[in-house]
């Protein structure tokens, strides 16, 4: 039998019991890592990830690496997105990979020692690369897809943080107040501009007051974007009263040109909501 295939059935009828030295050798304390667990289900499915991983890498001594390469991306996916790793601290599972690789190695040394057909340096220095690269591939892909998934996760977050900063409140008779607290980057202010015209079309909202005293300076691109704000309400019929425009802003505006000519200006938010809330 060819040297590699006799080392793939050699690694395939000890799969289980390399997942089980792996997982019996843990040294892990982290109640917050999944490699602590004690819940019967998560060991369970941990367990079955890492020697799924061992079945797919004896492959590359199959003359299957092509395989392999094609399905390790999708295993790597699947422990990026589940839970339990996803609370696990990054680096105790790069450490795991490692322990995996290494225990790999030893049972391959093994095997090379105890063949009846003498296994040469430049074979087992070989075999050696193939499952460095291996291991080391698979650990890329989970870097890389836990990074896609923070990624889009961090900005999942940040667009409902920004929406929910961003209220539209109703006051009276169809009076609304709009407080922008903060700092406002351009994608914020999008974000505010989509947001408060859906929400003033879903409270039916004929009057909003837009106060600024919460926010100390913008640029010139959000001030823009609020000036196309204050079109935008007028063009679905809400007349809008901008407050609170500190100097810093005010001189930004002049600088730019921007004069907010869809809406009424008022020094205090105080002041728009006692000369308009009376004519309502």
């Amino acid at each position: 039998m060819d040297k590699d295939k006799s080392l793939y059935a050699y690694l395939e009828e000890h799969s289980k019991i390399i997942s089980n030295e792996w997982y019996e050798t843990i040294q892990e304390e982290d109640p917050q890592a999944v490699y602590a667990s004690r819940n019967p289900n998560v060991i369970e499915g941990l367990k079955k990830q890492n020697l799924e991983f061992n079945y797919l890498v004896n492959r590359i001594f199959n003359d299957e690496q092509e395989y392999y390469y094609t399905e390790i991306k999708k295993w790597a996916k699947s422990i990026a997105e589940d839970i339990e790793h996803q609370k696990t601290p990054i680096h105790k599972i790069i450490r795991e990979f490692m322990r995996v690789r290494n225990l790999y190695l030893s049972y391959i040394r093994t095997y090379a020692r105890n063949s009846n057909d003498q296994v040469s340096p430049e074979r087992m220095e070989e075999w050696r690369d193939r499952m460095t690269k291996a291991v080391d591939h698979a650990l890329t892909l989970f870097v890389e897809e836990a990074f896609i998934l923070s990624e889009r996760q961090i900005k999942s977050q940040k667009n409902m943080i920004n929406e929910l900063s961003s209220p539209v409140i109703v006051l009276h008779k169809g009076a609304a107040l709009l407080p922008l607290i903060g700092d406002i980057d351009s994608e914020r202010a999008r974000i505010i501009m989509d947001s408060t015209l859906f929400q003033c079309m879903e409270k039916q909202v004929s009057h909003l007051f837009l106060d600024l005293s919460g926010v100390l300076i913008i640029d010139t691109m959000v001030a823009q974007q609020l000036s196309h704000l204050m079109t935008g309400l007028k063009l679905i019929g809400v007349e809008t009263t901008i407050s609170g425009i500190r100097p810093e802003i005010a001189q930004t505006s002049v600088q730019l040109g921007i004069k907010f000519e869809e809406g009424t200006i008022k020094s205090t938010l105080a002041h728009a909501i006692s000369d308009t809330i009376s004519t309502l």
